[in-house]
């Protein structure tokens, strides 16, 4: 029987072939995916769900979701409110972050392989840390997501601020270790990923610190519309750090990614 080439996902592939390095040929299935596809359907699934819990909680829970202890009116309510306070958003949110938080960990190691590549030796620790910062990132994410401040404050509250504290730091580093310790000349393509990095960073930073500064100020006087500002800086912040892991499709620009029955391999 002759095996004839199939055309899988964005390529065609034939059903013998071959994995690693002098491996037996066998029949089986192959998917392939273009890397900066797969980043932008990873983002995506975060992104939409969060315009959709914010959009669906303003028209249908304005008054419960903008609503404080000190009784002020308010136009926006806070990411914990709009996500985890009301069961469609609940759904709909915890569905995008289940679904993303595969291909998340698969960036992760990728990221593991890229460091390998263009990344002195001395660095290689470093890019360890910053790996398993985005892996304590991810899983801070899927507790918060699945364990609601209405369900468990203490738990939620230690998976959020572990999720805020790990995200800062993997994005410092990052941008630390390909400005300081890259030895493999980047392109074009991989400068303007950085370009961007080092902008979402900024951006995210000077957010972070306003939405404490807003909250802050919201408890000492309780003033109209001031949490909701506070609510405007934690979109930022959020939708920042989307956008800084988004950056991989440049990163691994004209990459595939195959996944058969024996594994995930970058080509």
């Amino acid at each position: 029987m002759t095996n004839k080439p199939v055309m899988i996902a964005s390529g065609y592939l034939p059903l013998s072939h071959r994995r690693g390095g002098g491996g037996k040929a066998s029949e089986g299935w192959v998917l392939r995916l273009p890397i900066p596809s797969l980043a932008w359907l990873t983002c995506l699934l975060p992104l939409s769900s969060f315009v959709f819990c914010v959009v669906w909680s303003l028209i249908y829970n304005f008054e419960d979701s903008t609503f404080t202890h000190c009784k002020v009116p308010n136009f926006l309510p806070s990411i914990s409110a709009a996500i985890g306070n009301y069961k469609t958003q609940r759904l709909v949110w915890g569905a995008a972050i289940a679904v993303h938080a595969v291909p998340r960990f698969l960036f992760t190691s990728m990221y593991r392989k890229y460091y390998r590549d263009v990344l002195s030796k001395r660095a290689q620790r470093l890019a360890s840390v910053a790996c398993a910062l985005n892996i304590v990132e991810n899983i801070a994410l899927i507790g918060l997501t699945f364990i609601p401040s209405a369900y468990n404050y203490a738990i939620h509250e230690k998976c959020f601020m572990t999720f805020m504290v790990t995200s800062e730091l993997y994005m410092v580093l990052t941008c630390i270790l390909l400005t300081r310790y890259r030895e493999q000349p980047a392109d074009n393509v991989e400068n303007r990923s950085l370009r961007l990095k080092y902008q979402l960073l900024a951006i995210n930073m000077v957010s972070f610190a306003l939405a404490g500064y807003f909250f802050i100020r919201h408890n000492l006087h309780c003033e109209p519309g001031v949490y909701s500002l506070f609510a405007l800086c934690e979109y930022v912040v959020v939708l920042t750090n989307m956008a800084f892991h988004m950056t991989a499709r440049w990163d691994f620009h004209g990459r595939i990614v195959c996944v058969d029955q024996f594994g995930i391999d970058i080509s």
